[in-house]
């Protein structure tokens, strides 16, 4: 086969990416059987940071005397909580989310099954280049072209479904978010791929006398660029060990996930909303794409003017500006923000929701953000206000144990992702402590113009343990079709869905969720019982 020998030098170097991180030892390329055997062996676990009681030892004094700048909590789709507070695309306000966080490591498993599943995807594009290249006609070159621009039309939508098995399977707790990221990376890792090979296409493309490639072939690659965010780029280099531990806050449900974590001094963040994509939706223009982003990120797009790019049902909204860069992904028939990527400058946080306390010699201030957002702690001296390096700083969550998040830096600051629920900061240096108690979340930014609601309202019907008939269900005395989610009402619980029916197997701590079509937002309290179930 021309050219493979220099592909497979090429390929070696894939095979080769796992390094120590200081003085790295070049590695030869691995044979395929090697790496097979190597991916028996047990992978370096990723692990969650140990516990630490801490905060039950503080010193009596160790509360200090706390001052708070108020910061009004907003309503689901008002104006972000603080100025620097740029807009995110987030999960129902209304939705059960499950949240989690979990540190990924340098993975010497991990790594190989990701450079086998690079090279075995290597491997086929140039497969694909050969058979296309070896075509004795023009027009059979061309008849190639667009049979292998449909095999990886096909292989995106795949992908598609296996990402959304994977976050459903998650939101319901039936899949481990150590499981999911692996997941995430490894359909990251194909549509990579699959990007190299439409790259390829397109190229032969040109080459063909009279033939370019189909406008699809751009939006085949907007839909692969989905599956690549920042946060899973920053994974892939941890896995790769190419950098250190990254810890990435993960929050689902059945119809999106969000991934985030802290880069070095950028904040990165992804979204996905499956109820705002339209696979089979119109064409969207870039002039409505940019209209769209301007009215969802006023913040933003006022910072910079967007641009788009795109073709057929998918447009990209890019905003480059002075505190990082935003990339939106509008859908064709809902017309709406179904996907984002985010990096934003740390400082970008630093606004006026600061909660401080004084206390055995320490100034701490805790720079709140909203639920998954960057919160910095910046540890002085008291009597100096110099910056203290060193200091061990934890977090814990409502009633839970500490967990350290690290210690400080030179510039006293050491950050970590915030959570859901109010929280503690722990600061010790021994025996001196100060703790910094109650802080409140702030609002999320969600989009504006009620551009964070979801497409397709639940109808949340609390009910027995009987079975209930979805066939034929009313809401306000109106038949509807409808999609019912059983799940239990305690936080972060599974949740199983059925189109016809779903026999409750507890008591009356079962909640059922009646996705109606057309969408409605109504609340129905009444027993399940194969009957009609009637709003009220």
């Amino acid at each position: 086969m021309p050219g493979f020998e220099s592909f497979l030098a090429v390929a070696g170097v894939r095979w080769a990416f796992y390094r120590p991180a200081v003085n790295p030892i070049p590695m030869r390329a691995l044979p395929v059987i090697a790496v097979v055997l190597l991916l028996c062996v047990t992978p370096v676990t990723g692990g969650v940071t140990p516990t630490v009681a801490i905060d039950a030892a503080a010193a009596p004094n160790a509360f200090g005397v706390v001052t708070s700048v108020p910061t009004p909590q907003t309503d689901a789709d008002s104006a972000p909580a603080d100025a620097t507070s740029l807009r995110v695309l987030s999960l129902p306000a209304s939705a059960t989310v499950r949240t989690d966080r979990h540190a990924t490591r340098p993975d010497l498993g991990a790594s190989l099954g990701l450079a086998v599943a690079d090279t075995d995807g290597a491997l086929r594009t140039e497969t694909t280049v050969e058979r296309v290249q070896s075509a004795d006609a023009a027009a059979a070159r061309e008849r190639r072209i667009l049979a292998a621009i449909d095999r990886v039309a096909r292989a995106e939508a795949d992908l598609g479904d296996r990402q959304a098995a994977a976050v459903d399977a998650h939101a319901t707790g039936a899949l481990s978010t150590r499981a999911l990221l692996d997941e995430l990376l490894a359909v990251a890792t194909l549509a990579r791929e699959y990007d190299r090979r439409l790259e390829r296409l397109d190229g032969l493309a040109r080459e063909t006398p009279g033939f370019s490639a189909p406008p699809r072939l751009d939006e085949l690659q907007l839909r692969l660029e989905t599956y690549r965010g920042p946060v899973r780029s920053a994974a892939l280099a941890t896995a790769r060990g190419e950098r250190p531990t990254t810890t990435i806050r993960v929050a689902s449900t059945t119809d999106g996930v969000v991934l985030a974590t802290i880069d070095d001094d950028q904040y990165l963040r992804e979204s996905l909303r499956r109820d705002r994509l339209d696979r089979d939706g119109g064409t969207v223009s870039s002039e409505a794409a940019i209209a769209l982003a301007t009215d969802r990120y006023p913040e933003t797009t006022a910072l910079r003017q967007p641009d788009a790019f795109g073709a057929g049902a998918v447009q990209r909204v890019t905003v480059p500006h002075d505190r990082g860069r935003l990339r939106a992904f509008v859908s064709g028939g809902t017309t709406a923000v179904f996907a984002e990527h985010q990096r934003i400058d740390l400082e970008a946080f630093r606004g006026d929701a600061t909660v401080s306390t004084t206390a055995d010699g320490f100034a701490v201030d805790v720079h709140r953000s909203y639920p998954g957002g960057p919160v910095a702690v910046t540890v002085r001296d008291e009597s100096t206000g110099e910056p203290l390096e060193g200091v061990t700083v934890t977090r814990s969550v409502g009633d839970g144990d500490s967990r350290p998040i690290g210690e400080t830096d030179g510039d006293g600051v050491v950050r970590t992702l915030s959570p859901d629920a109010p929280y503690r900061i722990t600061v010790v240096d021994e025996p001196r402590v100060a703790v910094v108690d109650q802080i409140q979340p702030l609002a999320t930014p969600r989009l504006a113009a009620a551009g964070d609601t979801s497409s397709a309202p639940s109808v949340a019907v609390a009910g027995a343990s009987s079975p209930v008939d979805t066939a034929s269900p009313t809401v306000s005395g109106r038949p509807v079709d409808a999609r019912v989610t059983r799940g239990v009402t305690r936080p972060r619980s599974p949740a199983t869905t059925d189109r016809r029916a779903v026999r409750a197997t507890g008591t009356t701590d079962r909640i059922y969720r009646v996705t109606t079509q057309p969408p409605r937002v109504t609340t129905i309290r009444a027993p399940i019982a194969r009957r009609t179930v009637t709003a009220r």
